[in-house]
């Protein structure tokens, strides 16, 4: 890496500790997503949902990506993410 992130994003708080520390000690911000077992208070944005389903974090993550994508080049970028809920 040439420079440091502009932020992290997070999804096993408990799994992640290593990365929460360095980016708390380098001051990059942090978004996580946050379960029941979590602790918000070494987050700084928060959102809350389920780290272990994979559909919940598929689905959080893909909206922070369209929203990166749409803030640099002004257009939402979508795909086609229509699962069967069983």
């Amino acid at each position: 890496m040439k420079r440091l992130p502009d932020l992290v994003l997070i999804v096993d708080q408990k799994r992640e500790s290593t990365a929460i520390q360095e980016c708390m000690t380098l001051g990059i911000p942090i978004i996580s997503i946050l379960d029941s077992n979590c602790n918000p208070d070494v987050t700084d944005i928060p959102i809350p949902g389920n780290d272990d389903a994979i559909r919940s974090i598929k689905l959080i993550v893909g909206k922070i990506a369209d929203s990166i994508c749409e803030g640099r080049s002004g257009m939402v970028h979508n795909e086609n993410m229509e699962e069967t809920i069983a």
